[in-house]
């Protein structure tokens, strides 16, 4: 006998959890993606959230960080249908994708055909994933999310295990590494947010309506910093309220405004070498929290006054 008490674990419909799949169930998936990353193996980096593409809205794009490719995730909160399965294919090429995620509580089996065919068919660097979505609990116990990789490319197993065991993952242990390092030399940083994670990339909030960030990042052979959108927000707004502050914050920051070459970022300030430089990692680290106070003055002082301030 024993006094442990036991209950079962239930599921539970998808609804009882998000009851809207674009205004709940995407913004959580796309706030917990590292959920998602977890099941299917591979680390991913939001970039957008219902992205437009002709005249549709992609769910969420992603970014695969260990080779730079593009990641789309489409989800629904019902059975899949040939719409989303169109949706799909339109957003693979709009968005010049490399890897589906198609996310669902169930998948009618010409759906899951199709996703294998697509695997079996399509050039080498594509790859094509089904995931079930579950929502269980035990008991009276908060809901726990659940994803199931029900389809996925041929040898995937093999290909994750060979790449985690070769230069990819070394790549981000060393940036891990460098950010632990990072925050124990400038413990102030992990107030400001800084984690010592695996990501090239951490944040600090300079703006609350639109929220934009400072994204402070460690690169190969390069680091710096540069003004981004959150996560799950589109840049334009961020653009619409400083460009009007754009000639101070060159002046004040010493840096173009921007953006140079991509419209998701502006006023880029490099910091030095990357991680492969590793005798600089002490000059990268003095330079980071440097750049942070550079760039929370300018803020403070420049939209002074205008509404969002933090």
């Amino acid at each position: 006998m024993t006094d442990i008490r036991f209950e079962r674990l239930v599921d539970l419909p998808v609804r009882q959890a998000w009851k809207h799949e674009a205004l709940e169930f995407t913004p959580w998936l796309a706030e917990n993606i590292d959920h998602l990353s977890e099941a299917i193996g591979v680390p991913l980096e939001l970039t957008g959230i219902e992205v437009a593409v002709e005249s549709f809205s992609a769910d969420i794009p992603a970014r695969n960080p260990m080779d730079g490719s593009v990641v789309l995730i489409e989800n629904q909160l019902e059975q899949t249908d040939h719409t989303h399965l169109g949706q799909v294919m339109t957003y693979l090429a709009g968005l010049d994708a490399q890897s589906v995620i198609w996310i669902a509580p169930s998948f009618r089996e010409p759906h899951l055909s199709a996703i294998r065919w697509l695997n079996q068919h399509t050039a080498d660097g594509f790859s094509f994933f089904a995931v079930k979505v579950r929502v269980v609990r035990i008991g009276d116990s908060p809901f726990a999310p659940i994803f199931e990789v029900i389809e996925k490319p041929n040898d995937w197993e093999r290909a994750i295990s060979q790449r985690a065991s070769s230069e990819g993952a070394a790549h981000y242990d060393v940036k891990q590494r460098f950010w632990t390092e990072c925050i124990t030399r400038h413990p102030e940083l992990a107030e400001l947010g800084f984690r010592a994670w695996r990501y090239p990339n951490n944040y600090v909030r300079l703006h609350d309506v639109p929220r934009i960030e400072l994204s402070v990042f460690i690169g190969k052979h390069q680091s710096g910093a540069f003004v981004r959108s959150a996560h799950s927000a589109p840049f334009e707004p961020v653009l619409d309220l400083l460009q009007p502050h754009a000639a101070a914050l060159e002046a004040r920051l010493a840096v173009p405004f921007g953006p140079l070459g991509k419209r998701d970022h502006c006023l880029m300030r490099m910091i030095g070498k990357g991680q492969e430089e590793t005798e600089a990692w002490p000059q990268i680290m003095d330079g980071m929290p440097a750049a942070v106070r550079d760039y929370l003055a300018a803020f403070d002082d420049i939209l002074a006054g205008t509404a969002g301030r933090p």
